[in-house]
């Protein structure tokens, strides 16, 4: 039961050698953790809450949650990222490492239905055959009154100029071909797949680029990247 792309998969375990490296491929990535960490935290405490981190890669969000005292589990179809995320783990900490698994949404969510507190799934929808599917699987996997956080890219000529021809090909940010602009998603589409999955929209908090700083900052713009809070009724 796998909602994936080989091609995907593939572009990403390519990635995995490079994806700690702060000024590699995956640079965004790295900048953009500690947005999506205060965006999180805005919402909920994390110490000894259940994370499950759909599409986690080489673990960067992951090891952060974990750092804060979660309990986190990281789902990711792309084994070399997942190897990589296992070795960075410090060994000279007390708290507990993140288990990585070798799994889809929809095959792990018919064994584990609401086990989890928190799920993140940071820029993965649009990489994603079906975002549904992935939304409906993120919803039996919660539990009852449990939190959704995501970030993905809308579709608009604001985050082509800025997602795809910005940075993939003049600053040239993350290799080409990163990202199908046909598969980014509207704000208004990703709550209309939420309301269809049983999750209500809580927020949503646009992401901007500065091309000054070269640094990621919370905005009201929505037009390029944004996050979203959802919950699952008690």
């Amino acid at each position: 039961m796998h909602n994936s792309s080989p091609h995907e998969i593939a572009k990403f375990n390519s990635m995995a050698s490079t994806w700690w490296d702060p000024h590699g491929p995956c640079e965004p990535l790295h900048k953009l953790n500690p947005i999506r960490l205060s965006y999180i935290t805005k919402f909920t405490a994390l110490e000894d809450k259940k994370i499950l981190d759909i599409g986690c890669g080489g673990g960067i969000l992951s090891e952060s949650m974990a750092m804060m005292g979660a309990q986190v589990t990281g789902l990711d179809l792309a084994e070399d990222a997942l190897t990589v995320a296992k070795l960075h783990w410090p060994q000279n900490t007390a708290l507990t490492a993140p288990c990585y698994l070798n799994h889809s949404a929809e095959s792990f969510a018919h064994s584990h239905p609401e086990q989890f507190d928190i799920i993140t799934c940071m820029e993965l929808m649009e990489h994603v055959p079906n975002p549904l599917s992935l939304i409906q699987s993120i919803a039996l996997l919660l539990k009852p009154g449990g939190k959704l956080f995501c970030s993905t890219l809308n579709r608009s000529p604001a985050s082509y100029l800025t997602a795809i021809i910005g940075a993939e090909y003049i600053l040239a940010k993350l290799p080409k071909g990163t990202h199908d602009y046909q598969k980014f998603i509207r704000p208004n589409e990703f709550s209309a797949l939420l309301r269809q999955s049983g999750l209500t929209l809580k927020d949503l908090t646009g992401v901007k680029y500065n091309l000054f700083t070269q640094n990621f900052n919370i905005s009201s713009d929505l037009s390029v990247n944004y996050l979203l809070h959802a919950t699952k009724a008690l």
